[in-house]
């Protein structure tokens, strides 16, 4: 999957138009993202990589690493760019942050100087701020600031996975307790290998960004498949 844009994940179904029209305007109206998965090689990155790239153009991205010292490269003066953490995970590549480096991250976002784009290891939404609130200690309402949560399901080994699909696409209102209010936009059914249409997002696409013309693009490539 490396390297594909999210026209590309449209044309090999990894996920529908929707879903990547869902995306390109949280990417558009530069929302905080979280993507989650359990297996590696899952599409975590990639799928990332394939919406970061919806970005305004003009955005900075700043890749967090230990590499850069105690500021992990979060530059001084809040641009309105993408903190770029590769994972939330203790496993120690430079570019893999735990713990304090985590908690330093998600403060980095209050204002909106800063969105977060990143990725964890996790089986449903709810784990996966059980890792970031409880395992990493990010206050409530430092995690509230995710504002889009994208599941991926790999199915077969994970090394040769036979099928890979967003599974589930979560726009989320709040955290309280460490439990994410996530209202359900996306899904993908398996035993029809299809996807569902669940709810219309609240905040997402409320800015600036035109989701019908996303929409008509990612449905072109669809259907072009």
């Amino acid at each position: 999957m490396a390297g594909l844009s999210l026209l590309g994940l449209v044309h090999n179904r990894t996920m529908s138009p929707e879903i990547a029209a869902t995306l390109a305007v949280a990417a558009e109206e530069r929302r905080s993202l979280l993507f989650v998965a359990i297996p590696r090689m899952a599409g975590k990155s990639t799928t990332m990589q394939a919406a970061l790239q919806y970005a305004p153009r003009g955005t900075t991205f700043h890749q967090l690493t230990r590499a850069a010292g105690p500021s992990l490269g979060i530059p001084s003066a809040p641009d309105s760019g993408y903190l770029v953490l590769s994972e939330i995970s203790g496993a120690g590549f430079p570019d893999y942050l735990w713990g304090d480096d985590v908690r330093l991250a998600f403060k980095s976002l209050a204002g909106g100087g800063f969105s977060l784009s990143t990725a964890l290891h996790a089986g449903s939404v709810e784990e996966a701020f059980g890792v970031i609130t409880r395992e990493n200690r990010v206050p409530d309402e430092h995690a509230a600031r995710i504002d889009l949560v994208v599941y991926i399901r790999s199915i077969g080994h994970w090394a040769q996975p036979i099928r890979r699909a967003v599974a589930q696409v979560y726009e989320i209102s709040g955290v309280e307790d460490g439990l994410p209010d996530a209202r359900l936009l996306h899904r993908w059914n398996e035993a029809t290998d299809s996807f569902e249409v669940v709810e219309d997002p609240v905040r997402i696409g409320t800015v600036a960004a035109d989701y019908e013309q996303r929409l008509a693009e990612f449905s072109h490539a669809a259907v072009g498949r």
